[in-house]
């Protein structure tokens, strides 16, 4: 099986930091060279992986202001396309602008939609949507309009996460700084709790950040870290209490929850999108509808097993999980282009463009 991993450029392959989307290309990328299935990574040059590695843009456009998005995602893309036939299946992770593509080429595509960022992306996905297929990253991030040949879960690698059995003494938000992702909430939750907050991500609306955060930094209860990398992810998600998940829109998937009960910390969440998919609740944490529901969860944190809440992380959401059900995907996604291309006359042929049957091979023409 020859595939082609089609990365987003915004962040390196993995991310330095930042960069849910090149996370999870990148572990299945790895997970599937481990199976040893061929895989070539279209990403950043500056990417690592073992894979082969096609890197038109040089550097991730939202580290480098140089790198001019849409020029270089024309030739990320372009440098796919123009390889197609020689790979059997092309596995999407820009978003809806590959599509685009697909129809000018016999190498079936598959897209893993990580998420709507607006309602007005859609009609792309449904004009292919007879054509393309589709995996879903969440039972509750499948669009009504869309047919979707899976669900599969985002998978970590369990052994970059250590189970802390010790309950910890601070509350911590992780991820971007933004409306959506509930910061001004983890802030009033903590404060009433009289627990210390840390907060750690990208800052993605800098008014929101000004206006809602800002004001309450005072190194000490309410703490701003900056984006986290790799080597302190690990530390910094054990030694939480609790990670503070207080949403205000539907979360396609949510990694860090994921990651926090890797590390045994259970998550308190507001019930949106696929919280109640990911969070066992009273098990691996709780799901709530308030800041006062997720102020008076606190007092029950001590309660859950921490060893319990990272067992569920390794039933449902490991690397190798996402990895099977990938490889699962890719034979149904061939097999269903195998069925295609039954012959169901004397003669087909499949074109990108359409077919041609031909009834009499004898013919010649008018004489």
């Amino acid at each position: 099986m020859r595939i082609a991993m089609l990365a987003p450029i915004s962040w390196r392959v993995p991310p330095r930091h930042y960069g849910p989307w090149e996370r999870v290309v990148s572990l299945l990328t790895e997970g599937l060279v481990a199976r040893g299935v061929k895989v070539t990574l279209f990403a950043t040059a500056d990417s690592l992986t073992r894979a082969r590695l096609v890197g038109v843009c040089p550097r991730p456009y939202s580290e480098d202001p140089s790198i001019d998005p849409k020029v270089w995602e024309c030739l990320h893309i372009a440098a796919v396309f123009e390889q197609a036939e020689a790979f059997d299946l092309i596995h999407n992770h820009f978003d809806f602008l590959p599509l685009s593509y697909s129809g000018l080429v016999r190498t079936p595509v598959l897209t893993t939609i990580h998420g709507f960022s607006s309602e007005r992306i859609v009609p792309v996905y449904a004009h292919y949507n007879n054509c393309a297929y589709y995996v879903a990253i969440s039972d509750a991030d499948r669009h009504p309009r869309l047919t979707y040949v899976a669900t599969v879960y985002h998978g970590i690698p369990l052994a970059e996460f250590t189970l802390r059995q010790e309950h910890g003494t601070y509350l911590l938000f992780f991820g971007r700084i933004h409306p959506d992702k509930g910061v001004a909430e983890a802030i009033a939750v903590a404060q009433h709790a009289h627990m210390p907050l840390y907060i750690a991500g990208i800052i993605q609306d800098q008014d929101y950040y000004t206006r809602e955060v800002v004001p309450y930094l005072d190194g000490a209860r309410v703490r701003y870290l900056g984006a986290v990398g790799p080597e302190q992810r690990d530390v910094l998600l054990g030694g939480a209490y609790a990670l503070l998940h207080l949403i205000n829109f539907a979360e396609p998937f949510g990694l860090s929850m994921v990651e926090a009960m890797a590390c045994g910390t259970p998550v308190i969440a507001c019930g949106r999108g696929s919280v109640p998919e990911i969070i066992r609740h009273g098990e691996t944490g709780f799901i709530v509808q308030s800041t006062d529901e997720a102020g008076a969860a606190l007092s029950h944190v001590r309660g859950l097993h921490r060893a319990r809440i990272r067992q569920h992380v390794a039933d449902h959401f490991s690397q190798e999980h996402m990895v099977d059900h990938y490889i699962n995907v890719y034979k149904e996604v061939l097999r269903m282009e195998a069925a295609k291309a039954t012959p169901t006359s004397p003669t087909f042929e499949q074109r990108p463009w359409g077919s041609d049957t031909v009834l009499d091979e004898g013919y010649q023409g008018f004489v």
